[in-house]
């Protein structure tokens, strides 16, 4: 079966040059996400996030890290964006994400990028961290397609994102990967500075859901669109591990693939917080598979 992305019809119905003249709406001054800092990036006065209002890039290559049904034979086409809405303490990635690192770009700079991975045989384009870019990224869309992009689009995100934003992305991206960190409030706010990060988390992924479902994955075992969950079991957070499982299985779909991570290590500043200067411990992370088992989530694992 031939598998066309979202993005082709979108654009030839003449729906996404109506989608970036609402996205650029909400990019000056800012409220692409939840924290609706209000910033003059236009007028280079970065928000909370830090991120200008060019797109910055940190790396573009093909990833071999991701999930299998993202990577296949030929890689996930990853673009890391550099900056983020959230800026977690323990953020691994805090040389991109918090004191991003990374080339100012233009929209024709990142046509050329989507292109360019395509040509390699990248098997989608993963954009990682887009929150803040995303009309930055639409922007870039139709000349990629004139080029002959035809690729599913990677959504890889935090889950802080605005319902709004994920609605107006509707028929661009395939695949939606965000994380869910947390569902305890007072988690989110001492480790993310975002007590609404549960609240926020929960409505977003559920529209994502609404728009591509659970994941779909081919003969050749290629994810072509869906919605791919990330959690990061955490130390001492076994509870709320069990919420977010819960959670997926109880409002999403049983049928949820779920990447339940075992790779914390303390970053950042995790030093300031004795409780998690440390890796989950064996018991932690199988405690997390055992009880993803126990409530039907059968495509939850290790990935």
């Amino acid at each position: 079966m031939v598998y066309f992305p979202l993005y082709l019809e979108t654009y030839s119905s003449g729906l996404l040059d109506e989608k970036l003249e609402s996205l650029r709406s909400l990019l000056d001054p800012c409220m692409m996400c939840p924290r609706q800092c209000m910033a003059d990036r236009a007028g280079g006065s970065p928000g909370y996030c830090r991120a200008p209002y060019s797109l910055c890039i940190a790396s573009v290559s093909p990833h071999f890290g991701e999930e299998k049904p993202l990577v296949g034979t030929n890689g996930s086409g990853t673009i890391f964006l550099s900056h983020c809405n959230l800026r977690c303490v323990f953020c691994q990635n805090h040389d991109i994400s918090i004191y991003g690192g990374g080339t100012t770009c233009s929209s024709g700079d990142l046509s050329r990028m989507m292109l360019d991975l395509q040509q390699l045989g990248c098997h989608n384009i993963n954009f990682v961290t887009p929150t803040h870019y995303v009309a930055q990224i639409v922007q870039a869309l139709p000349r990629a397609i004139d080029g002959g992009l035809s690729v599913p689009l990677v959504y890889n995100t935090s889950g802080y994102d605005s319902v709004e934003v994920i609605r107006l992305l509707e028929g661009i991206f395939d695949i939606y990967m965000p994380d869910i960190k947390f569902l305890d409030a007072g988690v989110s706010a001492k480790y993310c500075q975002a007590s609404n990060y549960p609240v926020i988390v929960s409505e977003a992924v559920k529209e994502m859901h609404r728009q591509v479902g659970d994941l779909l994955i081919g003969e050749d075992g290629i994810a072509r669109r869906g919605i791919l969950f990330r959690h990061l079991v955490m130390p001492g957070l076994s509870t709320d591990t069990a919420k977010v499982l819960d959670f997926i299985a109880g409002e999403i779909s049983l049928r949820s693939y779920v990447n339940i991570m075992a790779q914390y290590h303390p970053c950042h500043r995790a030093l300031d917080f004795p409780e998690i200067y440390r890796g989950p411990t064996r018991t932690e992370y199988e405690g997390a598979l055992e009880h993803a088992k126990s409530i039907g989530l059968i495509r939850a694992s290790r990935y």
